[in-house]
């Protein structure tokens, strides 16, 4: 585990709820912000991805056809 070189020591609580706001997160980020050497917020973005899905493209001889482009 990193040392961080903050004023005061980690609350617990603030470990946990960093802990759960990392747990289930697939795709995305937590963002801790920092000001004067204390923890002062953090954020969580979470992402979610779709699958790819092709899209209905013209023919020359005008019938449609599914192809991702």
């Amino acid at each position: 585990m990193i040392q961080l070189p903050l004023k005061g020591t980690l609350d617990q609580k603030v470990i946990e709820k960093i802990v759960s706001l990392l747990e289930g997160l697939e795709y995305g980020t937590v963002q801790i912000t920092v000001h004067d050497s204390e923890i002062t917020q953090i954020d969580r973005l979470e992402k979610y991805r779709l699958p790819p899905q092709g899209k209905m493209r013209q023919q020359p001889n005008g019938k449609k056809s599914k192809q991702r482009y």
